[in-house]
């Protein structure tokens, strides 16, 4: 995905000035990434971690993005950031 380098990410709201513990995520044209198994979606999201944006990144379909971001608001995931200390237990 060398085309990522060109793409403008956005850092969440709520990530703080310090960067830490922050993702980065952007929405690129399905078509202008070599996207693998998830190719022929017109549009797909992109995540990376901010600290490390030369490390690899997560690809989403439309599908895949709305069902995470409905499981990150529904709380789905907070026993695994209560486990890595980012959220109060």
């Amino acid at each position: 995905m060398s085309e990522v380098s060109r793409v403008v990410w956005r850092k969440g709201r709520r990530s703080g000035g310090n960067g830490g513990n922050c993702v980065e995520v952007t929405a690129v044209d399905g078509e202008s990434v070599a996207a693998g198994l998830k190719a022929g979606h017109e549009t797909l999201y992109l995540m990376r971690d901010s600290k490390n944006p030369d490390s690899p990144v997560l690809t989403f379909t439309p599908a895949e993005w709305e069902a995470f971001v409905l499981g990150v608001k529904d709380g789905e995931f907070d026993d695994l950031a209560e486990q890595a200390g980012v959220l109060p237990a």
